[in-house]
């Protein structure tokens, strides 16, 4: 196939460009690029700047408030995205919540939700895994009983990202012991601040708080929570999980720090790094380059497949190959930067710095170890793996 873009397409990329050069405020911008975790706070007024723009949902279709742009046009607004350093709006809601509410949700759930969802006025968590069901959902065991004209939950989830922050959660649990255990399952909204709800925080490894374990100790929701109809939980987590087949390819991510990398080799050449070993990092800069090129290559292709089973393992390999280079180029960041990124600094560092770090030393730490994650979270890159044998070799 041919992957250059027509005409169209580059005046739609200049145009998306040129709106990021005017409108992305330059000091979150700045926070975004260097590592550190922005809060809902931080991000509530660029969400509103999107939502202007009627570009907050890229992927969304015309007829439920997106833009109804092609899939190259998404794929070029997901790069810019990246390179211009915005940052994430509300992804949960966005990305997974809003298409399962349009695709499976009733028109009550459609009118209640996604106009809140698509001005950032209401944030979602996923409630999936669980103390023994991580990327294995089939096993979870939180309870949903029906009692009446409502739901009673109960269960634990954990590795909640934004729990704290969020409004509702959409959780799967087990409606049904019959059948296979997949056969069971049922996806509902919980509000956040219904009684019997406990969020609970978990410090990571990068030493921030964005990931919550949430115990639901008899949370009573009405039956218009429902996603669907009862027992179709799996069939929309499914879809959940796959709707954006090229999101986790991270390519907007990966070329952000392509674009990066050549800057912080020659600020250290500048300050002593030597010719011989900034020509080492370039090679490494340029083998990390020509890895990411060829999977746009692969996330092209993918767009332009038609809709088969084999997309599951198409994505599944994107999500492998885009987690492992971000670790690459994390790596290649830090040994770039060396002993100075060692100190976690934080956003209240940032003036003065110590006096032996560089310029380009803070958040390098927590972005990191954050990214550290990429491997596990979104499906571990086992589970991708066994996805693809599943798909394509098992009869």
């Amino acid at each position: 196939m041919d992957f250059a873009f027509t005409s169209e397409d580059e005046q739609f990329r200049k145009k998306v460009r040129s709106f990021f050069d005017e409108h992305l405020p330059a000091d979150l911008a700045r926070r975004e690029a260097q590592g550190f975790h922005l809060s809902r706070a931080d991000v509530a007024e660029w969400h509103r700047i999107l939502y202007r723009q009627g570009w907050s949902a890229p992927h969304w279709p015309a007829e439920f408030g997106g833009p109804g742009w092609t899939p190259i046009q998404r794929y070029l607004y997901e790069l810019e995205y990246g390179l211009a350093n915005a940052p994430e709006i509300s992804l949960i809601a966005l990305s997974m919540v809003g298409p399962v509410i349009y695709r499976f949700g009733s028109q009550a759930l459609k009118d209640r939700f996604l106009d809140p969802i698509l001005r950032g006025d209401v944030w979602f968590c996923q409630g999936f895994s669980e103390p023994q069901a991580g990327s294995d959902l089939a096993n979870l065991k939180t309870r949903a009983i029906r009692d009446g004209q409502e739901y009673v939950i109960t269960g634990q989830k954990t590795w909640t990202t934004s729990a704290h922050q969020a409004d509702y959660m959409i959780c799967l649990a087990r409606t049904s012991l019959e059948g296979k255990p997949q056969a069971g399952l049922s996806m509902l909204i919980v509000p956040m601040d219904a009684p019997g709800v406990t969020v609970r925080p978990i410090d990571t490894l990068d030493g921030d708080h964005t990931i919550n374990e949430v115990f639901l100790d008899d949370v009573r929701v009405p039956a218009e929570s429902l996603i669907g109809e009862e027992n179709s939980g799996w069939n929309q987590a499914k879809f959940l999980l796959g709707n954006e087949r090229t999101h986790n390819a991270y390519i907007g991510i990966l070329r952000r720090y392509l674009a990066r990398i050549p800057v912080l080799i020659e600020a250290e050449r500048q300050n002593g790094l030597s010719d011989a070993a900034a020509t080492r990092l370039l090679r490494r800069h340029a083998e990390l380059e020509i890895d990411v090129t060829s999977l746009e290559w692969s996330v092209l292709r993918t767009l332009a497949s038609d809709e088969t089973p084999a997309l599951a393992a198409m994505a599944s390999g994107l999500k492998i190959r885009g987690s492992e280079y971000l670790l690459r180029a994390g790596d290649l960041e830090n040994d770039i930067l060396g002993l100075q990124v060692n100190p976690r600094f934080t956003p209240e560092d940032m003036a003065p710095l110590p006096a032996e770090a560089s310029p380009n030393a803070p958040g390098r730490t927590t972005h990191y170890l954050y990214w550290r994650s990429a491997t596990i979270f979104g499906g571990t890159n086992e589970i991708q793996r066994g996805i693809i044998w599943n798909t394509m070799f098992k009869k």
